[in-house]
């Protein structure tokens, strides 16, 4: 019975952090300078061509998170 009822609370645990998960957790660009201050939803956006330094692959939330503000190029 035990290992039946760590595999259900492991099963729950999986499906909460993934069925349920934030509308912000939409991919986004961030270009790394330390100028940056916005977030891109496309990766060749208008915004980004005048990053000189990597760009970054992130979430909606962790850009938000870094005070990053939604591209003003963005629709």
């Amino acid at each position: 019975m035990k290992p039946f009822l760590s595999l259900l609370f492991t099963s729950v645990l999986f499906l909460g952090t993934t069925a349920f998960s934030s509308p912000n957790d939409t991919k986004v660009y961030l270009c790394t300078g330390p100028d940056s201050y916005a977030y891109h939803f496309k990766k060749n956006c208008r915004g980004l061509s005048n990053c000189s330094t990597a760009l970054k692959e992130s979430t909606e939330s962790e850009a938000k998170e870094l005070g990053r503000k939604l591209c003003g190029w963005e629709d």
